[in-house]
């Protein structure tokens, strides 16, 4: 159903699971020890890895929610060309709510790894993936209220592909620690996506 691959001007999608990254990198980058970990889980869902075998537990669901068909997550690498090309940047993904014909994007990425337009890429490549090739109706976006650095870059990428800012949404987010966080909402339709014709960078599906 859903591509392993997906490759964009400067990054590289792969499909993410106990094989990649390799687990050891995996919890390298994502406990609680992390170079940056704190900044890069500020404003983010999950908390960072206690163990090793927290991380593969992490690696493992993925796999299982990519072979059930509810959702595809991706390790985000950069390209040949790219600084630090092929380095474990982060993880990005696309939820599905096949009963309300909707996908949901999500990224995370390393600190070293900010500010270079990345989120904009992989989301002109995760909205191709679901209106060409799983024919969603609509993709739903959102961040923290305190986090301006997000609410940059998705109102600029939403906008681009013709949608919308839906508002702000109360308690509507769950933390793995319980904490209950406000969000603000966007979206974007299929006819939206196609009439604005936003893309600003090639997308293949291998």
């Amino acid at each position: 159903m859903f591509p392993e691959t997906v490759l964009t001007d400067r990054l590289r999608l792969e499909q993410l699971g106990p094989e990649n990254p390799d687990p050891l990198t995996f919890y390298e980058h994502t406990r609680k020890e992390a170079p940056d970990i704190e900044e890069t889980t500020e404003y983010v869902s999950w908390s960072p890895n206690r163990t090793p075998a927290a991380g593969v537990g992490f690696l493992e669901n993925a796999e299982e929610s990519w072979a059930a068909g509810e959702g595809a997550t991706y390790v985000v690498r950069p390209r040949e060309g790219e600084p630090a090309a092929g380095a474990f940047a982060g993880t990005t993904g696309l939820g599905l709510d096949w009963d309300r014909d909707r996908g949901e994007l999500g990224i995370w990425l390393r600190k070293p790894f900010w500010g270079r337009g990345y989120s904009g890429e992989r989301a002109d490549a995760l909205l191709a993936l679901a209106f060409d090739r799983l024919d969603l109706e609509l993709v739903r976006v959102s961040h923290l209220p305190e986090n301006e650095n997000s609410e940059r870059a998705i109102t600029k990428y939403v906008e681009r592909h013709g949608g919308r800012r839906a508002g702000l949404f109360r308690n509507r987010l769950t933390d793995a620690d319980g904490t209950v966080h406000d969000t603000i909402e966007y979206s974007v339709s299929q006819r939206e996506w196609r009439e604005a014709d936003g893309a600003e960078t090639a997308v293949e599906f291998r």
